[in-house]
């Protein structure tokens, strides 16, 4: 069922880790520094699963035997624009104040790769946010800074819990990884 093989997961997310301990996954973390630019001309939907590539490539070197290397980003994408992470309070801000009373999408972007064989694929989720109100937004920010995810905000605090009324898709894959997804996929390495 599980991969009997070790499992590398190429980030430092810990919603990621979390998310694949409470599936029941064993698999050990190396986070990479890798370069998360990309092509100006490349579509928003493209952008994601590229990055998850790039990394996953990046810790090649990790490959000694059996390793099967997990690496994932996500993107945060309104009106045909990417929400990276925020660098300060006042993005954060602007940025949560866009997604307020809107839908959005989330596409997270993953790449299993091991020394024969490579999978790469996205899934995405719709998001839609109630309003909120300047007070609201400086509460969350302050309570939660939110600077280390994409589109300000993290589906498992406050403002997912208060302020989100509906997903369309995987709230795994809003936290950052479509683990229904990534156990599937991982079926096909298992005897590899």
């Amino acid at each position: 069922m599980f991969p009997d093989r070790p499992l590398l997961l190429a980030s430092k997310s810990p919603r990621r880790s979390q998310l694949l301990r409470e599936a029941g996954f064993t698999f050990s973390v190396h986070g990479l520094e890798v370069d998360e630019s990309f092509p100006a001309d490349m579509p928003v939907e493209a952008v994601a699963a590229y990055l998850a590539e790039r990394k996953a490539l990046a810790g090649r070197h990790l490959i000694k035997d059996r390793e099967i290397i997990l690496s994932a980003d996500s993107v945060v994408i309104l009106d045909g624009q990417i929400f990276n992470k925020p660098d300060d309070y006042d993005e954060a801000y602007r940025m949560i104040r866009q997604l307020s009373g809107r839908q959005h999408s989330v596409i997270t972007g993953v790449c299993l790769l091991a020394a024969e064989q490579q999978t790469t694929f996205s899934d995405r989720s719709e998001v839609f946010f109630e309003p909120l109100s300047d007070e609201e937004i400086d509460y969350y920010i302050r309570a939660c800074q939110p600077f280390d995810k994409a589109g300000s905000y993290g589906v498992q605090e406050w403002i997912g819990l208060c302020k989100i009324r509906r997903i369309e898709g995987s709230y795994a894959n809003v936290m950052g990884l479509p683990v229904h997804r990534v156990f599937a996929a991982l079926q096909s390495f298992t005897t590899g």
